[in-house]
Parts: structure tokens; sequence; C-alpha cells
């Protein structure tokens, strides 16, 4: 099963206690995937779903806030052998009549099938905004596996019903954002602890606890990773500054020698080229007496700066000869 199908069967067990909560969820399922449908003289409301998980949700949602006999029937397309649909379908007309009331979903707003933008009475209090979100997402959202990346949506059929959607999500301070998909609009959210917002907002408790667990293990990862990286670029630069120092006490050994060397760089000096994979910190403690990192690392400077010095007399004696 895959990560957003296990969000929407969390949140399709939820069912608010509250009547106004149940209606801002139902106005949401109705706006992002309801279909009001003209068949003669008796006009009918359609909603559908993939999950008969998220169809007993809807079921349940209006026959608890409604307390009403309906008749809503659940057909399962066997054309479709993966994604199987299943459709509720409402045909008694006062309970229609009295579900888009309660939803504050006139019959005037209705286009095409589709309905309108939510009616802001709908979700005035913040915890019908939370279930206004829920039930978009139960309608049509989606979420990656965020073992392999973070990303939320939820697809809308037009750009006023995003740009309320995407503005009652950001009331919660999570950035979600707009993009155009073909001939819909997307609202989305991409980053990792905003997604745990959003489920936090949802109320999808466990689903979060899942997220954030793979989010500590793959910051565990990447520390890692970086620790690692880090200690590898240090170990490369030891290499690179001990080659560069033996070379030059090469040099001083084989054009100078080391009799006239000041005290302690001769010392030092033997130690390099004796132990060259030795950290400045480790030839410290081989002298007698020893001497910190920072008194090892000032003598191999002296050391380069002798031999640099040499390397440019020798190239001004040659030229000017």
């Amino acid at each position: 099963m895959s990560f957003s199908k296990d969000v929407k069967e969390e949140l399709s067990l939820q069912l608010s206690t509250a009547r106004h909560c149940r209606l801002a969820e139902l106005s949401a399922i109705l706006i992002f995937g309801g279909q009001f449908i003209k068949s003669g003289s008796k006009p009918y409301l359609k909603l559908q779903t993939e999950s008969i998980v998220v169809a007993r949700k809807y079921f349940t949602l209006i026959r608890k806030t409604f307390n009403i006999n309906i008749d809503i029937s659940v057909r399962r397309n066997m054309h479709l052998k993966e994604n199987q649909m299943y459709s509720l379908i409402i045909m008694d007309q006062p309970s229609v009549i009295q579900i888009l009331q309660a939803a504050k979903l006139p019959y005037e707003d209705i286009k095409n099938g589709s309905f309108g933008k939510v009616n802001q009475l709908i979700v005035q209090n913040a915890c019908c905004k939370r279930a206004f979100i829920r039930g978009a997402f139960l309608s049509s959202g989606s979420m990656s596996n965020p073992k392999k990346a973070y990303h939320f949506e939820i697809v809308v059929t037009d750009m006023i019903k995003a740009e309320q959607l995407r503005d009652m999500i950001q009331t919660f301070s999570i950035d979600a954002k707009i993009v155009k998909r073909k001939k819909n609009y997307v609202v989305y959210i991409k980053e990792g602890s905003q997604i745990v917002e959003i489920l936090n907002v949802m109320e999808a408790h466990v689903a979060l606890m899942d997220l954030e667990n793979v989010r500590i293990l793959k910051e565990m990862r990447n520390s890692i990773n970086r620790q690692v990286n880090c200690e590898a670029a240090n170990i490369n630069k030891t290499v690179v500054a001990a080659s560069k120092q033996i070379d030059d006490i090469i040099f001083i050994r084989d054009h100078i020698g080391f009799g006239d060397l000041a005290e302690g760089l001769e010392e030092i000096a033997m130690l390099r080229i004796q132990h060259p994979e030795a950290s400045l910190k480790e030839l410290g403690t081989m002298l007698l007496p020893p001497i910190g990192k920072s008194g090892v690392n000032h003598r191999l400077r002296k050391l380069s700066m002798i031999a640099d010095n040499y390397r440019e007399h020798k190239e001004e004696n040659r030229y000017d000869n």
C-alpha cells in the first residue's frame, strides 16, 4: 500500500463530533470531487473514489450529518482491473436540496455539473478549516512516498478554488503553492517539515509519526554522509600538505643540507620524512620535549619558506647567468 493510501485510510476513520466540522469536510468533498448531474427533471449528487474505505467515509459522513434515509448505491466499476471506482449516488431530491443548502452550495454556483468555491461561512473556525482541508485531500489529494521524495498535492479544476484552498492552508503558516498542470491547478507542498505540519492540520497523526521517522533516518544518513565527506576532505588536505612539506624538506636536504638549519628544524624535518602519514599533533608528541600542533606547523612553515626562498634565489641566478 502507498503512503498516500495510508494517509487517506487514517483520515477515513475520523468523524468529527461537531456538525459544523462535518459540513465543512462534506463541502470540500463536494467542491473538489462531487458531481451534480441533471437527469431529466431529477438532478442527483454523485461522489466517486477509488478507495472503498474513503467511499465508506463519504457514506458515514452524510448519514451521521443529516440523519436521513437516503438512497445511496455503491457501484464498483468492473471495467477497471487495478483502479476500481466506487460511486455514491444520492437520488432523493429533498435530500439533495438539504445537503446542498447545509453545505452552502447554491444551485446558481453549479457550472457543468461541478460546484463553485467554498462559502466562507462554512470555514469560519480553525477546526472547520482543518476539516475542509481533510475533505479536499480525501477527494483529490495525494502524497509521494517520503522515503523517495517529499511532495503533497491536491488537484483542483480551476484557479479560484486553488487560490482559496492555498490561502486556507497558509492560515496554518504552511507555505502552500500553486502550479498549473495541463487543464488543472495543483496546490502543493514540497518541504518535509511543512508536510508534517499539513498532516497535523488534517489530524493524520499516525502518518505524521511515520513521516517524522523517515525524516529522522534521512537526516541521520545525511549527517553521516556530510561527516564522512568532511573527514575525507580533511584527510585529502592533510595528505596534500604533508606531500608538499616532504618535497620541501627533501629539496633542502639535497641542495642545502640540514647542518645550517636552526635548532629544532632538523629534528622536525627528519621526523616528517620518517612519518609521512603522521598528523601534526602526532609529530609533536615524537619530539623531545614534545610540542603542540601549532609549534609543529610553525616549524614546517619555516622549512617551506627556506625551500621557497632558495628556489627563487636559484631561479634568479639562472636568469642572471
